[in-house]
């Protein structure tokens, strides 16, 4: 499994330890807000252990983002499958979820770009995608200093997304092809 370091942060495989943590992070509504709200301990609990195992098989997944200066767990960041069927699948996703308190201070552009790097040396994944809520703008302003690109006709209804949350179904993505293998 996968440490990567930054100057500031640690992403490192999930432990049972970061439920509590993680269920303090999918508590608060505003960080919820594009996840279709807060989310019950018993789902945060499931979530953590369904992770747990493919992180065992994938080597990585989306992991808890520590900040090294107070050993702090203020999110989750990393790459993953993408777990569904849509138009651009199979497909490598990187993805995060921050504490507000942490939010615009670079911590997931600086850790974004160390799984960039990991994504696309040592696994020598032809492309990452991202993908968000069609308004959710702090996470395209991301994707879009990551270097990613955004082509609308790539855009779509999230399946998983209930018909009653109708405001979170239309869901942009945005690739990054592999420079290396270019």
């Amino acid at each position: 499994m996968t440490t990567l370091e930054t100057p500031r942060l640690i992403s490192r495989p999930w432990t049972e330890a970061d439920i509590e943590p993680f269920f303090a992070l999918c508590s608060d509504p505003e960080v919820m807000h594009y996840f279709g709200g807060p989310q019950s301990r018993e789902k945060v609990e499931a979530t953590v252990g369904r992770v747990i195992e493919l992180q065992v098989d994938f080597g990585v997944w989306l992991q808890p983002l520590i900040l090294k200066e107070t050993g702090e767990f203020i999110g989750m960041a990393g790459i993953a499958q993408v777990m569904f069927e849509e138009h651009f699948t199979p497909a490598v996703e990187i993805g995060w979820r921050l504490a507000r308190r942490h939010w615009g201070k670079g911590y997931i552009t600086e850790i974004g770009r160390a799984f960039i790097d990991y994504a696309f040396t040592k696994r020598e994944f032809d492309e990452l995608v991202s993908f968000a809520v069609h308004d959710n703008l702090r996470s395209i302003a991301v994707m879009q200093r990551l270097g990613f690109t955004h082509n609308p006709a790539d855009d779509f209804d999230h399946k998983s997304v209930p018909d009653d949350l109708p405001h979170l179904k239309r869901h942009v993505l945005y690739r990054l092809n592999n420079p290396r293998l270019g």
